[in-house]
């Protein structure tokens, strides 16, 4: 199942630098590793930087939330999550060869 999520951070004013450092550092090792066994699709930014998008694959909806409740920036971050279905229009989607 894929899910688009967006993300918004919200760091706690007077969160010291090098406690932000230290966690950004920390999510991009993790969005890595959900990147390598093949739970992060894909991960944009918004033009003016203040949200994130994330397309990830996941069995069930829990498996997705214990991997979103994992990321070192967690408790800075609201999420909305949209689960994702096929669509009969969709011109990425393999494509039946007609039949004899």
């Amino acid at each position: 199942m894929e899910n688009l999520v967006e993300f918004e951070l919200h760091i706690r004013v007077g969160t010291p630098k090098t406690a932000v450092s230290r966690r950004l550092a920390a999510e991009a090792v993790a969005a890595a590793k959900l990147a390598e066994q093949g739970h992060l699709i894909r991960l944009w930014k918004t033009p003016d930087e203040s949200r994130a998008l994330g397309l990830f694959r996941a069995d069930t909806r829990a498996e997705l939330d214990a991997f979103l409740a994992d990321l070192p920036l967690y408790d800075w971050m609201h999420m909305t999550v949209t689960v994702l279905g096929p669509h009969p229009n969709d011109p990425g989607a393999p494509q039946e060869m007609p039949g004899p």
